[in-house]
C-alpha cells in the first residue's frame, strides 16, 4: 500500500455526516477529470475512493445508483474506475445542489458551497481527486493538479488562507499547486483528517535522520581511520629506516617505547598509542615523540643524501 492510498483511504473514512459529504462531494467533483452539466466523470486509481464518490452521488442527490463503474486494467496491475453520472436528471441535480447557475461558476469555487468547520472536507475532496503525495522514505512532495488555472488560483488561495505556504506551477499543460518541506505535508495531511498518516510521516523523518546521521559518523570515522593509517604508514616508514641505518638503540628510551609500541599495533590511534605505552601518555604527547622520530629520521637521510619520503 502506497503512502498516498494511505492518505485517501484515511480521509474516505472522515466523511460521516451530511455537511462533511456535501463538501467533501464538491471538492471531489470541482478537481475531477470531467464536470459540467453535459458530463461528469470521475477517474481514480483508489477502490475506497471510487466507493466514496459514489456512496457521496448517492448521498447528496438523495437517489440511489447515481454513478455508472466501469473499470480498466492498466500495465501495472493496478485498476482504474471510471465513474460517470450518465442520467442527465442526475447531472442536473447535481449541479443545482451545488448553486451552480452558470458555465462561469462550474469551475470555479464557491465559498457558499462550505462551511468554515468543512474546508478540511473540502480540501480533502480536492485531494482525493487531483491529490498525490511522494513515498516520504524517498522525498518530501505533495501536490494538486489541477486543468484549469482559476480554479487552481482559488484551491491556492483558500490553502494559503487556512495557513499553508504553497507554491505553483504549470507542467504539461496543467496547473500544479505543490509543497515539498515535510513540517507542511505534515499539517496539511493532518488538517485534511489523515492523522496515522502524519504520524507515519514523522516517524519515516525520525528514521531518515537517525540513518543520516548514522552515515556522517559513519563516513566520519572511515576519514579518521584512513588519516590514522596514512600516517602510521609514514611512522612505520621511519622506524624501519632508522632500524636499518642505524639501530632503534640509538633512539632515546622514550622513543624507542612508542616507536616498538607503533611497529606492533600500526592501526592504533594516537590516543591508544599513548595509552598502550609502559607510561602511559596522552594524545598530545604521543603524537609529540612520533614527530621527534620523523625529524631523527629525516636528519639520517639528510646524513645519507637520501630524499624524505
Amino acid at each position: 500500500m502506497s503512502f498516498s492510498y494511505s492518505v485517501k483511504k484515511e480521509i474516505c473514512g472522515l466523511m460521516t455526516d451530511r455537511d462533511r459529504k456535501y463538501a467533501c462531494f464538491y471538492g471531489m467533483l470541482l478537481f475531477c477529470k470531467n464536470f459540467d452539466a453535459d458530463n461528469i466523470v470521475f477517474q481514480t486509481e483508489n477502490d475506497m475512493v471510487s466507493s466514496l464518490f459514489c456512496s457521496l452521488a448517492d448521498d447528496v442527490t438523495g437517489c440511489s445508483g447515481v454513478v455508472s463503474v466501469s473499470k480498466t486494467e492498466k500495465k501495472n496491475d493496478t485498476v482504474l474506475y471510471i465513474l460517470s453520472v450518465e442520467d442527465q436528471k442526475h447531472r442536473d441535480e447535481i449541479i443545482y445542489r451545488f448553486h451552480i447557475s452558470s458555465r462561469s461558476l462550474i469551475h470555479r469555487i464557491q465559498r457558499d458551497n462550505i462551511n468554515n468547520n468543512d474546508i478540511f472536507a473540502f480540501i480533502g475532496g480536492a485531494f482525493l481527486s487531483c491529490g498525490s503525495i511522494a513515498e516520504p522514505i524517498k522525498e518530501y512532495h505533495l501536490e494538486f493538479t489541477v486543468p484549469y488555472f482559476n480554479l487552481m488560483n482559488d484551491l491556492k488561495d483558500l490553502l494559503i488562507e487556512v495557513g499553508f505556504n504553497v507554491k505553483s506551477t504549470e507542467r504539461k499543460g496543467n496547473h500544479v499547486i505543490y509543497m515539498k518541506d515535510s513540517e507542511e505535508i505534515e499539517d496539511v495531511i493532518t488538517f485534511m483528517g489523515a492523522t496515522m498518516s502524519s504520524i507515519e510521516l514523522m516517524n519515516v523523518k525520525i528514521l531518515k535522520d537517525v540513518r543520516n546521521k548514522a552515515n556522517r559518523i559513519a563516513n566520519c570515522d572511515a576519514a579518521n581511520i584512513d588519516r590514522t593509517l596514512k600516517a602510521s604508514d609514514k611512522q612505520i616508514a621511519d622506524i624501519e629506516y632508522i632500524m636499518e641505518k642505524v639501530g632503534l638503540e640509538n633512539l632515546p628510551p622514550d622513543l624507542v617505547n612508542i616507536a616498538e609500541v607503533r611497529m606492533e599495533f600500526p592501526e592504533m590511534s594516537l590516543r591508544e598509542l599513548g595509552e598502550a605505552l609502559d607510561k602511559p601518555i596522552g594524545r598530545s604527547g604521543a603524537n609529540h615523540r612520533l614527530k621527534r622520530i620523523s625529524e631523527f629520521a629525516d636528519k639520517l637521510r639528510e646524513e645519507y643524501g637520501e630524499q624524505s619520503e
